[in-house]
């Protein structure tokens, strides 16, 4: 595509996306592109018509971009990599803040992404069937009772309370909370059960700790094998022109809590820092006239999650993406994975 056309099609899109109004050549040349006149916009978008990029609602009405444009502005955006703005750094301190324990990690990303951005959010914390045992400590509560506290690679921290002999004082159970950690670190939970089912009898440790230990990790296990998808801010959709009409809106909010369908999406990224679904890409009828842009987060040695935003396809696609990687890396960061070098 000719750049002048590229230049007129990019402002179209930002005006329509502040708007939702069609934009007519004279806005084009008034706002955006003074050294153009409004005739020579008006046939450049002529042919962006003809090329599939831009549709007019009506005879009198002026264009507005459609699943393609976007396509080609994304794409664009996906090339050139989001820039940095003033904001960056006042939005990562706001997510920093809100995160104040790692259990609460994925609801307060994805409570805090629709905060900040007014769109639907989402965060999937990957599955973590080989999750490793980073630490484990027993801290005395009472004479016969401790808090056994599992801490994983991934940041993943489990704890409950376990009965102890009343003759373990803490420095014994210190003693033990070494001793185990040295032999189970770097084991992962379904071989931490085997391994105390081996040795459980002649330990030396209390057998009711190792038990406990067992059954944590067990529970653990277990909730690591299903994927963890948060959705919120749903509500927001309702605030755009495009969803003003209540059976469409009702429609879409159904579908959002479809996590079904919005995992295939998810697990679709294929290992992209940066991926957008745009209308019809998403797969999900009800969603097409919705943008699901993800970005891809790191837990721990390798293991991968995702977080997006779900709104109407004239999202400004710059400040979603720059937003996104912000927070995916920042995410990174309070969950202990590898980011790659810049």
């Amino acid at each position: 595509m000719e750049d002048r056309k590229k230049r007129i099609l990019q402002a179209i899109i930002d005006d329509y996306v502040l708007t939702a109004m069609p934009v007519g050549s004279r806005t084009i040349s008034r706002k955006y592109l003074m050294n153009l006149s409004s005739a020579t916009i008006r046939n450049e978008m002529s042919d962006l018509e003809e090329l599939g990029y831009l549709e007019q609602p009506h005879v009198s009405a002026g264009r507005v971009p459609n699943a393609k444009a976007y396509r080609l502005y994304v794409d664009a955006l996906l090339e050139e990599g989001p820039k940095p703005t003033r904001e960056d750094e006042e939005l990562r301190q706001k997510y920093l803040n809100r995160v104040s324990h790692l259990e609460d990690v994925v609801a307060s990303t994805a409570q805090a992404l629709s905060d900040f951005t007014h769109y639907a959010s989402l965060v999937m914390m990957p599955r973590q069937e080989q999750m490793r045992i980073a630490t484990l400590q027993l801290v005395p509560v009472t004479r016969a009772l401790a808090l056994l506290v599992i801490v994983t690679d991934g940041g993943v921290i489990r704890d409950t309370m376990v009965r102890v002999s009343e003759d373990l004082d803490a420095d014994a159970l210190y003693a033990i909370s070494r001793m185990l950690s040295e032999r189970l670190s770097g084991k992962t939970l379904k071989e931490v059960q085997s391994l105390l089912k081996d040795y459980a009898d002649h330990a030396p440790g209390d057998p009711q700790v190792l038990s406990g230990i067992m059954e944590l990790s067990g529970q653990m296990e277990k909730q690591a094998a299903a994927d963890n998808l948060t959705v919120s801010g749903s509500h927001n959709i309702l605030g755009f022109p495009e969803y003003h009409d209540a059976e469409k809106a009702r429609q879409l909010l159904s579908a959002l809590e479809d996590k079904d369908r919005l995992m295939s999406l998810v697990h679709g990224t294929g290992g992209l820092e940066l991926m957008v679904h745009i209308g019809p890409e998403t797969g999900i009828p009800e969603m097409t006239e919705c943008s699901v842009a993800l970005a891809e987060y790191r837990v721990g040695q390798g293991k991968r999650g995702a977080i997006g935003l779900i709104g109407p396809t004239r999202m400004p696609y710059a400040r979603v993406l720059g937003t996104l990687r912000l927070v995916s890396r920042a995410l990174t960061g309070v969950l202990g994975g590898e980011e790659d070098a810049e």
